[in-house]
């Protein structure tokens, strides 16, 4: 909360939150749904994912660790990609197995393995994963690339908006789309838009079903899939995006975002109980002063887990 206070010059308003971005703070400190940390394990999503649209339209998986030293190189193909499964952004992505140290992967994994990533964001949902390394097939989109990243906005079982990523050679770019595929005027993190549009996916409406057949009875997640040769592949499942951090510009789309998210939190019971604890009233204590920890073993249960 502190932290949220240094970004945003003013303290979370947990008991009302508006814009896209305090939601997901108020998800990290209140909702303790197990499906959640399911989802955020990238070993365990894969079940889920399997259980929900079929085994075929997950990436092929060669390994599964929790000892990097027995990772089989030798048998694995050219290109392969090395993840952890209990944080975000720990992906090694090898396009040439001949040329690269092994023993630097196996290093880079142990570290990995030796890092707490809840400890690192405060993402609860990281926190009781098991750490493992994944080692998993290329998507190769045909020109050696990672294929373009299509990360679905999905709100109360209903995709909104589409995040897409291109990481191609020749530049990054961000763009956001609607379901119309217009492009939206919005910046969303750190990297600037495209110069041009990019052509809607032919399997778009086959990634709206997936995503929403993935998201069916949450409030909030974020469905990443990759589109590779004709098929349509799945990513990840994201549910608190960029740490509730994201940056918005213009800011107005934070609320727009916001707006789109019916939160489980928002009940008369909840509001009623925090009220009487004495936040967020005038005169209470200050936000600043409520440890998230405090908040959580109070309020979780009833604005949750009803």
């Amino acid at each position: 909360m502190q932290q949220y206070r240094s970004v945003y010059g003013q303290y979370l308003n947990f008991l009302f939150p508006r814009t896209f971005n305090e939601k997901v703070q108020v998800r990290k400190l209140f909702d303790r749904r197990p499906l959640l940390t399911q989802w955020a394990d990238k070993y365990l999503a894969r079940e889920y994912v399997a259980r929900m649209l079929g085994a075929d339209v997950l990436p092929t998986l060669y390994h599964v660790t929790t000892d990097p030293s027995d990772i089989p190189f030798e048998r694995l193909p050219k290109q392969y990609v090395v993840k952890a499964t209990h944080g975000s952004g720990w992906t090694c992505i090898v396009k040439d197995g001949s040329s690269v140290n092994n023993q630097q992967i196996i290093d880079c994994c142990r570290s990995w393995l030796s890092t707490s990533y809840y400890l690192l964001t405060k993402e609860w949902v990281y926190k009781g994963i098991t750490p493992r390394i994944l080692v998993e097939e290329f998507l190769d989109c045909g020109t050696g690339n990672v294929p373009h990243d299509y990360k679905l906005f999905v709100f109360n079982g209903k995709v909104k908006f589409i995040q897409v990523d291109v990481n191609a050679p020749q530049g990054r770019g961000r763009d956001i789309y609607d379901t119309e595929w217009n492009r939206v005027p919005c910046r969303l993190g750190p990297r600037e838009n495209l110069q041009t549009p990019i052509a809607k996916p032919g399997n778009f409406d086959t990634m709206i079903d997936y995503a929403e057949t993935l998201a069916d009875g949450i409030d909030f997640v974020r469905v990443d899939l990759y589109e590779v040769r004709g098929k349509v592949y799945f990513g990840e499942l994201t549910c608190t995006p960029a740490n509730g951090f994201h940056t918005f510009r213009p800011a107005l789309w934070d609320k727009t975002f916001g707006d789109l998210w019916k939160m489980r939190f928002f009940s008369g019971t909840c509001r009623s109980l925090l009220k009487r604890r004495g936040m967020g009233r005038q005169g209470s204590h200050s936000l600043g002063e409520i440890s998230p920890a405090r908040q959580t073993s109070r309020f979780h249960q009833r604005a949750f887990l009803r």
